[in-house]
This record gives structure tokens, sequence and C-alpha cells, in this order.
């Protein structure tokens, strides 16, 4: 069963704004999103359900706790849904304090003020309230060549970003055992789709070649990553909801292990045919640049206990999303224009300087 009144924090951003969209169009939940609305949240991500009499919209931060309460108070939340985070591997290493601020006291913060609330619920308003915390396999840190990450693989993070979204998890653990709160974690593999704000490789890529500019691949672009379309991750993240157990965790991934320098391939051998240049081929336009501090070789997900217990499986392949997702950027230019014009046009992040 669905909960009535749903909180998703970092609504705006890409996988929020997906459930978000999700949630009221399948669902009959009232739906309100807490964001702080930082470079990468966009209110344009939820221009299709701004309309609708069951969204509610709050500017408000995950670390400010008087908001917060007050949100609680004013909505009456079943469930937390909460995936506000500072999210990009390269400005972690930039401005890792950031990261650690949002990521791990911002999630307590929230944590504390959920709480509070959940404690003077009645008894059976209690036994159905869910926290539900979303997360990142890049906790479990590098892979190596051969395996999967499970439920139960130790945390090992190599990033400030990954640091701090495992200090999250714990946190997120810690006050469901210590406290009895009714939690949920999820760990998902990396995801692509519409929306997504084009400081990531996929988005990047798609857009610097509509502009002509070079497509930058770190290192020899060997690293490998699991590929999850948005819409199927936030289907995930739904069932999750519906059906998981309290205190359990369960990872969410495509199945689509690709190389860097395979996923850019693909974009371009998608544009060659949707959007040809009349004298060269998109590949041309790939370029090696150095590679970032610390960056893990391989993240692959083991998601057969979603399968399993919940009877989650992906829509779409890799070759059906990126098309897709190709499609998208090529008619929404509406969307990503103003982005690249006065947000971010692309340049380098991460160097550690």
């Amino acid at each position: 069963m669905t909960p009535a009144r749903i909180i998703v924090t970092g609504g705006a951003g890409f996988i929020g704004s997906a459930l978000v969209r999700l949630l009221i169009r399948d669902t009959n939940a009232e739906v309100a999103v807490l964001d702080k609305l930082t470079y990468a949240g966009n209110l344009d991500n939820l221009r299709e359900v701004a309309d609708s009499p069951r969204f509610r919209f709050f500017h408000n931060d995950i670390c400010d706790r008087d908001a917060v309460n007050g949100l609680f108070r004013q909505f009456q939340p079943d469930a937390i849904m909460h995936l506000a985070a500072e999210s990009h591997v390269d400005r972690s290493i930039d401005a890792p304090l950031e990261f650690v601020n949002t990521n791990v006291m911002g999630t307590a913060n929230l944590l504390q003020c959920a709480l509070g609330y959940w404690q003077n619920l009645p008894a059976e308003q209690q036994r159905q309230f869910r926290f539900q915390h979303i997360s990142t396999d890049e906790v479990f840190g590098d892979l190596g060549p051969t395996g999967l990450f499970h439920e139960k693989t130790p945390y090992d993070p190599k990033s400030p970003y990954s640091a701090s979204k495992a200090a999250s998890d714990h946190l997120v653990r810690a006050w469901g055992h210590t406290f009895g709160l009714p939690i949920l974690i999820s760990n998902c593999s990396n995801n692509y789709g519409p929306y997504h704000f084009p400081e990531k490789l996929i988005p990047l890529v798609i857009l610097n070649a509509v502009e002509g500019k070079n497509l930058p691949i770190y290192g020899t672009g060997s690293n490998i990553r699991d590929w999850l379309y948005v819409d199927d991750h936030a289907r995930a993240l739904l069932l999750i909801l519906q059906k998981g157990a309290p205190g359990e965790t369960y990872n969410v991934g495509g199945n689509n292990e690709r190389t860097n320098l395979q996923v850019v391939q693909g974009i371009c051998a998608i544009l060659d045919e949707l959007k040809p240049r009349p004298d060269s081929r998109y590949s041309d336009l790939i370029v090696f640049v150095t590679d970032r501090p610390g960056h893990d070789m391989r993240y692959a997900i083991n998601a057969q206990k979603l399968t399993r217990e919940l009877g989650w499986k992906p829509r779409e392949t890799f070759s059906t999303g990126i098309r897709k997702t190709v499609q998208w950027y090529l008619d929404n230019e509406w969307w990503w224009r103003p982005i690249r014009d006065h947000k971010y046009s692309g340049q380098r992040l991460g160097k550690g300087k």
C-alpha cells in the first residue's frame, strides 16, 4: 500500500523529480517536496506535476531543524523518502565539507526531526510510518575486475562523496536500531535519463556533441559502471516503500555494465543516426583527459534480492534507455539551454587543486 502523504527530500533533483513524477502519475499520494534548490535542483524538473492538487513544494534546507519540524507539523507525513544530497564526486573533491554538511549533518538532522515526529504518532501510524533513505553503490568502494556488490558487501568508500553517503547510511541504520524508527535503505548504481544535470558523463557528452565541443573521457575510458535508467530506479523506490521490510537494505542496479568509452561511443553512434554532422562523425570529438584523483575502476550491482523479494526488474536495457535519453535531450533544449548558458557550461571539475 502506498502511504497517503509522502515527503520527498531533494525532489527537484534528477532522481527525486523522477520519483515525484511517478508518485503523482501512478498513485493517489499527496507529495510534499523539500528542496534547497542548489545548483542541480530545478523546478523545471517538476513542471509536469506542478499543477496537481496533490503536489506541494517547500523551499527549505534539510539542515534547518525549525523548517523541517514545521513541515512535519504542517504536512503530517506517513513516509519520508530522503534523496536530498550533494552527489557529484568531482565536486566533492573541490568542496568536500559541503558534502559532509548536507549528506551527513543534514541526514542526522532529518532523522532526529523524523524521530520526534514519529514518537508522537498513535501506535498504528507508528507501525505504518517509513523513513526511506536512498543511497549509492559508491559506498562499497572499488569492486575490482570480477564480482558484484550485494547488500552485505563491506563499506569501503574512496571519495569525499562516497564517504559522506556511507556515513549517512550508518546514521539511518543507527536510528533504526537504537530508536526503533522504521527505516528502509537502498543503494543504486549509476543513473541516467531525462532531466539529468549536465555535469555528469552522459548528459555532458550529449550536449557537448550537439554543440560540436570536445567529448572528454577520464584516463583511458576503461572505468566501468552499471547503468540504471532513472525511471526504473523510481519504480524500484516506490516498490521498496510499498513492500520493503523495515530495517532492510535493497540494492538497485540495471545489469548494464559499460566502460565509459563504450558509453560515449554509443552516444556518438546514436547521434550519427539522429542528428548527423555534415562532414564528420561525433566520435571524432572524443578526447582523453587526465583522470580524476582516486577514480574507482568498477562498480556493479547484484539486485537479485530486490527481484526475488519484491518482484522488481528494470524495463530498460542500456540500448533502449540511452536512445530515449539522447532523443529527450535533442527534443528538450528549453530545459538544458538555460543551464548551459547560466549554471554550468561543461568546464572541468574535480582536479583536486
